[in-house]
């Protein structure tokens, strides 16, 4: 079937890329053009990712009935309070803003009447900075289902930044922001955008470079260009489409489209390079030195068809079980409770699907254009000096070269070699041990966000006026309520404890916590709990109701990836025990990248590289670890496949199995290598980026698929495979009977 898929795409090479471009200029229209009123980028959201549990519950006890809103604020800060100027400039404010249609409520501080003891109102209290040097002008917009018209929040925010600039003008050493929930999730929606842009123009020309070196050729290294472009604007429309049945995160975006991309290089690079040694061999009886044959165009050109054709159906084969692997490991995401990470597996799944289209429909029509020319050498390989070198490299893989020999050696002592190598691999590791698990969206506001000064300025001085770290919601007395909080205030690493208040019919105090200590707190705070009905809520509790959720869902997640891989690569191999050292091998290897990612983030000794307060962070953001072994596992496995299936295809040509291991990796080691340094220059790029998350997805996945491509496939895999040699295609009878009926084979 695939074989005839790739004949069909070469023969009709115009309507297959007319389809193509109909496609693409429609995700073009959609997606980036808002020809329907919006782009993916002005329907993207971004929130604090949560599960439902104790924190959420409390959440919601607290919440006041009524109307939806979202607030909008004016926070001033090194301000003296009694300037009859700023007085008249803040009631001038409120006074316009309750105007406003749809805004629901304005709370002036100064307003506000104090106690008749002379203390602040408490309505007013929690307005004031904590030091009394400033203050928080709070709008409350109506909301409906949810959303806030963007117009309101045009003419709010208007009407805020007048004044912000009025109090610039008698106050010119004032700190004077506007922020609130909606113009952060803008600033991060911009963020995304500019680091999303700002990855594709440093990865796609590095990567364009990389592929002149490996093919030789500007026109060779352009069709996977032109694939990993046709996969970022396939990537944008399906996200876009999805936008109208899901939230989709700013993360969401940025990580589905860094994976579509690196995919579809893997991929292409793949069945380019397979169509160049097909190709050659079509016509080595009449050109020897593997020109194009010397016969009439028709005949030429139905040579290039079946040599497309081939391709398709031998390396075509093998993207597609790499596909369906990555698809198998991105399933596993769907047993997490969290929304985010569900939408991010929808989202991975129709990336996959672009993924293999642009592999098995738009590079063969290329192909079908181009193919005769790709197998010429480029133009690049005419210049002195180092063309000699690129024609080399670029060139199809010989029998024999660097990797055959690097192969014999390791044969010579396997066992000693994989020793070593899963040393290396541990070692790389180790700081894996300490590592701290935690939700870092919090700290995920970079310096870049027009939003950065507003939350910093926040949390430091108007704490009362933040979103609580830790609080305490009791449904029962003050008294009662009063001796729980006296009680937390003994705890370790609790600094404070406010006088409980009455919220919504229930008790509640704000606990404040040392940095980086919450979460320790929180589940001292619950192993210990009052007589009476209680829930410990705040964004801490939140991180370990959320943390905790993925934990239980993790070995459900692995074990379903497991035994579907197993699965898969039996069917592929007919063997138990080349599954079962796959799965070993990658669970190493990943631990190293997980290691590499404590010790650069959660250690700290990345920050002056990549730019980062490394004081912000407390530990590894535990959904960038789910999808760094998510996606790790399942990019692992396509260097797997590429490499089994060479290995396999001489295997049943009759060759042995150390001479099919050498053999194989002689085939596929240069484009495993080369595909592999191309995609870690592709994530490094992304994580340059000044989104938190991304920079540490683009580290982790970098460091595992280099180890992969280098350290795991040439070095440890062969070394392993050879010293199970005796027992390597081993399976019992009955799994051979399944293997011979429904076996995967080219």
């Amino acid at each position: 079937m695939l074989r005839t898929l790739g004949v069909h795409t070469a023969r009709h090479r115009l309507s297959a890329l007319l389809c193509w471009l109909v496609a693409l200029a429609g995700c073009v229209a959609l997606a980036l053009g808002g020809v329907t009123g919006s782009t993916v980028f002005e329907r993207l959201s971004s929130s604090e990712p949560s599960v439902e549990g104790e924190a959420s519950e409390a959440a919601e006890l607290l919440q006041n009935s009524g109307v939806g809103t979202e607030s909008l604020s004016l926070l001033l800060y090194n301000v003296d309070l009694a300037d009859p100027a700023l007085v008249t400039i803040l009631s001038t404010a409120a006074t316009d803003l309750q105007r406003i249609n749809g805004v629901v409520s304005v709370a002036n501080p100064l307003a506000i009447p104090p106690l008749p003891d002379g203390r602040p109102s408490p309505a007013a209290g929690v307005l004031f900075a904590e030091d009394g040097e400033g203050l928080l002008l709070s709008a409350a917009l109506k909301t409906t289902n949810g959303k806030l018209d963007d117009h309101l929040l045009d003419d709010v925010q208007a009407r805020l930044d007048v004044a912000a600039d009025e109090i610039r003008s008698v106050a010119p050493g004032a700190t004077v922001e506007v922020g609130g929930t909606p113009l952060i999730v803008e600033s991060l929606v911009a963020v995304a955008e500019s680091d999303l842009q700002k990855g594709e123009l440093v990865s796609l020309p590095i990567a364009l470079l990389a592929m002149l070196i490996i093919f030789g050729g500007v026109l060779a290294a352009g069709i996977p260009l032109i694939a990993a472009i046709a996969s970022i604007l396939g990537s944008l429309g399906a996200l876009y489409g999805f936008s109208f049945l899901m939230d989709i995160d700013t993360t969401v975006m940025n990580v589905i489209t860094v994976v579509g991309l690196g995919l579809s290089i893997d991929y292409s690079l793949l069945i380019a390079s397979r169509f160049r040694e097909e190709y050659r061999a079509s016509v080595a009886h009449v050109d020897a030195s593997g020109g194009a044959p010397s016969v009439g165009s028709r005949e030429r050109r139905e040579l290039l068809v079946q040599a497309v054709g081939r391709t398709v159906g031998t390396a075509g084969r093998t993207v597609l079980f790499s596909g369906l692997t990555f698809a198998i490991a991105t399933a596993g995401l769907f047993v997490f409770e969290p929304r985010l990470i569900r939408a991010i597996a929808v989202g991975a799944s129709s990336v996959v699907v672009i993924a293999l289209l642009t592999a098995l429909v738009l590079v063969p029509a290329l192909l079908g254009y181009f193919g005769e020319r790709l197998v010429k050498p480029g133009v690049l390989t005419r210049l002195p000096g180092i063309g000699a070198l690129l024609h080399r490299f670029g060139d199809v893989a010989p029998p024999e070269g660097v990797f055959s020999r690097l192969t014999r050696r390791i044969q010579r002592r396997p066992v000693l070699v994989t020793l070593g190598g899963v040393a290396v691999l541990l070692l790389l590791g180790s700081p894996a041990l300490a590592t701290t698990v935690t939700n870092s969206s919090a700290e995920a506001v970079p310096r870049s966000s027009s939003q950065y000064e507003f939350l910093t300025t926040l949390r430091s001085e108007f704490p009362l006026a933040a979103t609580p770290r830790v609080e305490l919601v009791g449904d029962t007395d003050q008294a009662s309520a009063a001796e729980w909080a006296e009680t937390v205030r003994t705890f370790a690493h609790v600094t404070d404890v406010t006088p409980p208040v009455q919220v919504n019919g229930y008790w509640m105090s704000r606990v404040s916590v040392e940095e980086h200590q919450g979460r320790s707190v929180v589940e001292e705070i619950r192993s210990d709990r009052p007589g009476f009905s209680n829930w410990v809520g705040g964004t801490d509790a939140a991180s370990v109701d959320y943390t905790s959720s993925l934990l239980r869902g993790a070995p459900w997640a692995a074990l379903i990836i497991a035994l579907a891989t197993f699965v898969l690569l039996f069917l592929m191999t007919g063997s138990v025990i080349i599954p079962l050292t796959a799965l070993v091998i990658s669970v190493v290897s990943l631990g190293a990248s997980v290691g590499v990612l404590v010790w650069g983030f959660q250690q700290g000794n990345l920050a002056d590289v990549l730019g980062f307060d490394a004081s912000a962070i407390s530990g590894v953001d535990a959904l960038v670890l789910t999808l760094v072994l998510t996606f790790g596992f399942g990019l692992a496995m396509d260097y797997e496949m590429f490499l089994l299936a060479r290995i396999k295809e001489h295997h049943e040509h009759g060759d042995g199995t150390r001479l099919a291991i050498t053999a194989g990796l002689q085939s596929s080691g240069r484009i495993i290598t080369s595909a592999g340094l191309i995609i870690v220059l592709v994530f490094a790029g992304f994580a340059t980026g000044e989104l938190l998350q991304m920079k540490q997805i683009g580290v982790a996945l970098s460091v595992a698929v280099l180890l992969d491509a280098t350290l795991v496939r040439t070095i440890l895999v062969p070394s392993v495979l050879t010293s199970l040699e005796r027992v390597l295609w081993w399976a019992p009878h009955w799994m051979r009977r399944i293997h011979a009926r429904v076996a995967l084979r080219h």
